[in-house]
């Protein structure tokens, strides 16, 4: 295995970007036939397993994004494979208006882990917070009177389309150009005044994130997310959590509300349903249930092949040990992030379970992520004074040695660079 050559001259961040992006002679054309949605590195990764990608050119990198805490299981995992090749050697996509064994299945499975009524199958996370949206002021509609305003809080992000990011807080470059839908309010995180005074009688729901990942990973206090939750029974209305990022184990819970102790009546997931393959689901309990044929349509929403990954994804996350170990090596990740973060006078660390983020003392997030590339750590950075962590639910501990000792090279590095840069 190359493990990429880490004795290297000490070059300046330029440089390092520069040289951490692979000769490819044959890609240039085609990619400029990509629309440039997304800041992309260089690299073109053609293998993976595990917490570890390859690229074209054989260098190995050590993964701890994950497609953004997409690969729940980590690159390429067996019981992925294995659930996906054999059901699509039976069946794919019967269609939206026909059963499948695997919609079937997970909806049964995932109802009673999370203790949920019904569920509803979707392609992104973005189309499960626009579910949710949909479900609350159908709601309202038939219990509040026609009640639609949704409370949501600052900073927050529910999605990219329309409605998920009307119902974001945040100041998101998409946010600054898209027209926002009526009907949303945003409230400052962990503040229960704002949300006292922000209700009224055209309230429906107030829609949170547990943790929010893209202000970098600010998680709800305990007394704040109950006492949204006992807000939300007092006045009657819904209490929507988006566990897009949060759901699926990792936080160390199958549900970051089980953590919490509070209980939504409605509750959206993705990235990590499918462990890399498009699945998003919302979940609806008691009171919420009451949508109807035609009202969240969508040709591939619960497809037999999808459906399959996201049942070998559960059953996995389920079985016995597996979330317990998350939480250790979350810990083991947290106290090694820690000293790191001492070591070289950085900020704070917040987070739970397997998904952190580090507070930098300036910000040079976006250096350090440039120049991690340069070690072979693959990082990301919600702000630019933060970094986030979101590894494979399955990693080991020495790879969150590993890890950590790359991330070292890495400050060592940016620290460096920026004193040349002073003297120049």
């Amino acid at each position: 295995m190359n493990l990429f050559n880490l004795r290297r001259p000490q070059p300046s961040l330029n440089l390092m970007a520069a040289e951490s992006a692979p000769s490819i002679h044959d890609g240039r054309q085609s990619r400029a036939c990509l629309m440039p949605s997304v800041e992309r590195a260089a690299q073109v990764f053609v293998r993976g397993q595990g917490s570890w990608l390859w690229d074209s050119e054989s260098r190995a990198y050590l993964d701890f994004t994950q497609g953004g805490a997409v690969n729940s299981l980590g690159h390429s995992p067996a019981v992925l494979i294995k659930a996906m090749a054999d059901q699509a050697q039976s069946l794919i996509n019967p269609g939206a208006g026909f059963y499948n064994r695997g919609m079937l299945s997970l909806a049964a499975r995932l109802c009673d882990s999370t203790g949920s009524d019904q569920v509803h199958f979707l392609n992104t996370g973005a189309e499960a917070n626009e579910g949710a949206i949909k479900l609350a002021r159908k709601w309202g509609q038939l219990h509040r009177g026609g009640a639609h305003q949704i409370i949501t809080a600052t900073h927050s992000c529910h999605g990219r389309s329309f409605g998920a990011m009307s119902a974001s807080g945040s100041s998101n470059f998409e946010n600054r150009f898209e027209p926002q839908l009526p009907g949303f309010i945003h409230v400052p995180f962990n503040d229960l005044p704002a949300l006292h005074a922000a209700v009224d009688a055209q309230t429906v729901a107030i829609m949170l994130e547990p943790v929010q990942s893209d202000a970098g990973v600010i998680p709800a206090t305990g007394h704040y997310l109950k006492g949204v939750e006992r807000l939300c029974r007092e006045l009657g209305i819904l209490l929507i959590l988006d566990e897009v990022q949060t759901g699926m184990g990792r936080c160390g819970t199958l549900l970051a509300e089980q953590s919490y102790g509070v209980r939504a009546d409605i509750v959206t997931l993705g990235k990590g349903l499918g462990g890399g393959v498009p699945l998003a689901a919302v979940l609806a309990r008691g009171k919420a249930c009451c949508l109807e044929p035609g009202e969240l349509g969508g040709t591939h929403h619960g497809n037999a092949l999808m459906t399959a990954a996201g049942g070998a994804v559960l059953e996995a996350l389920l079985e016995k040990g597996f979330l317990q170990q998350v939480r250790d090596t979350g810990q083991y990740m947290r106290e090694g992030l820690a000293r790191l973060a001492n070591s070289y006078a950085q900020g704070e660390l917040r987070g739970q379970g397997l998904f952190w983020g580090l507070t930098l003392s300036d910000d040079s997030a976006q250096a350090v992520v440039k120049a991690a590339l340069y070690e072979g750590l693959l990082i990301s950075a919600p702000q630019a004074d933060c970094l986030r962590f979101t590894p494979a639910l399955c990693v080991s501990k020495g790879n969150i040695d590993e890890m950590l000792l790359r991330l070292a090279r890495t400050f060592a590095r940016v620290r460096t660079a920026q004193l040349q840069c002073r003297r120049i």
